[in-house]
């Protein structure tokens, strides 16, 4: 559905216009960091950045002609071979005179996007001013002149650096649109489609822009985020630290994390997304099982056991729980976005709490505080695919939960996924 279709009686472009200018005047410039920073002219008033943003919903013809294009996605292999060259730079001039003609059009395919979407559910507030950090982005990056040398490679990486800070906050601001307009939604399908594609996409970019960044900092075992000795085990490692400090603050008590399988497997791979699935997954199993052994000390709490398997294909890791396993009536709601006990009836609440609790948990992790959200394991689901893997979750009701996540080898024999 359209911004049209939605709305009753005769379509009235200056009245929509105007809707949404009350709500830029009123949401998005009262005291938004972003809106600051976004603006990167210095002669343009407040008053004519924002007829420009609202100008934009409608007289788009910059926007159309991109959104008409076919974003040209790489695999990481690709970007792991073209990441280095002979005299140290001309690889860094290609990647941004590749990213200069292809984030506007990756960005112009979200702005259609967000067009698409019911005209109450676009008008949210918060939906709203992220559609509208969309349109002023695809500006800022369209209206930058050819990069020709490494002096503009340079600028251009400053403006790709501010813009990375302004959206890093975007999965939150999603989350909680979402949530406020919940009511109107009907179809939770339009919803999964929308936020699957949005959240990937923004993924995708933010890969590429890092990548890209990196490039310039030569760290060691690395060709820009691509990290070509990775040892999951590590990174395993690392995430279960920081979740089991989290558990002993909130508990004061946290169960012991045990790895075992090919825990010495190393491989090139992106850890970006791995520093959001990751987190997710662990603070579910964590949390279920505290809440769910609750009277036991931490000696005597049961061990989450994470299994590593790694082949020439992909690699899988395995995480099992003693909290409980999910109701099964619980189980078709789990990766739907925004699944909450706000919308469970009293009766089932006190069942819902303790998984309920732990979706939530995972909600605050490297892309901002997002408590109560329900966003944590649909984006970790859309993420793997997104990967050319996958995340499914397994129930022993009244036993645990065996989550499995499975992502292919960026030089896997098989076909690989594109960034």
């Amino acid at each position: 559905m359209s911004f049209v279709t939605m709305t009753k009686g005769t379509f009235n472009p200056p009245k929509v216009l105007a809707a949404l200018s009350f709500f830029s005047n009123n949401y998005s410039s009262s005291a938004s960091p972003t809106r600051q920073r976004l603006d990167f002219s210095q002669d343009t008033s407040t008053t004519r950045e924002r007829n420009r943003t609202v100008t934009s919903f409608y007289n788009q013809s910059a926007i159309d002609a991109a959104a008409a294009k076919q974003s040209v996605r790489l695999t990481p292999a690709t970007i792991m071979y073209a990441g280095k060259s002979n005299d140290g730079r001309s690889h860094v001039l290609k990647s941004a005179q590749y990213l200069q003609k292809e984030l506007p059009v990756r960005i112009a395919h979200r702005i259609a996007g967000f067009r698409s979407l019911p005209f109450i559910v676009g008008c949210n507030p918060t939906i709203l001013a992220v559609h509208e950090m969309y349109i002023r982005a695809f500006h800022i990056l369209h209206d930058i002149p050819p990069i020709q040398d490494l002096k503009d490679e340079a600028e251009y990486s400053q403006v790709l650096e501010n813009l990375l800070e302004d959206f890093k906050n975007v999965v939150t601001q999603l989350a909680e649109g979402f949530r406020a307009c919940r009511k109107h939604i009907k179809q939770e399908d339009m919803v999964k489609q929308f936020l699957d594609r949005t959240l990937t996409s923004r993924l995708g970019i933010r890969m590429l822009a890092t990548h890209h960044l990196a490039l310039g900092e030569n760290k060691p075992n690395h060709v820009g985020i691509i990290n070509i000795s990775m040892r999951v085990k590590d990174v395993i490692e690392r995430w279960a630290d920081f979740v089991t400090r989290i558990a002993e603050e909130k508990y004061g008590k946290a169960p012991r994390i045990k790895m075992s399988g090919h825990i010495n497997a190393t491989f090139p791979y992106i850890q970006l997304p791995l520093d959001y699935i990751f987190p997710e997954l662990l603070k579910n199993a964590v949390r279920a099982t505290i809440e769910t052994h609750a009277d036991l000390n931490e000696s005597a709490l049961p061990p989450i056991q994470i299994t590593i398997a790694n082949n020439d294909i992909d690699f899988i890791i395995r995480i099992s729980d003693r909290g409980c396993g999910i109701p099964h009536y619980v189980m078709p709601k789990i990766m739907q976005y925004n699944f909450s006990t706000a919308e469970s009836d009293l009766d089932n609440r006190e069942e819902l709490h303790v998984f309920t609790n732990m979706i939530e948990a995972s909600n605050s992790t490297t892309s901002g505080p997002m408590h109560g959200y329900g966003f944590g394991l649909p984006t970790s689901r859309a993420y793997a695919e997104y990967l050319g893997g996958s995340l499914t979750i397994q129930s022993l009701q009244g036993i645990g939960t065996d989550v499995y996540l499975r992502l292919k080898h960026i030089d896997s024999k098989s076909e690989s996924f594109r960034i």
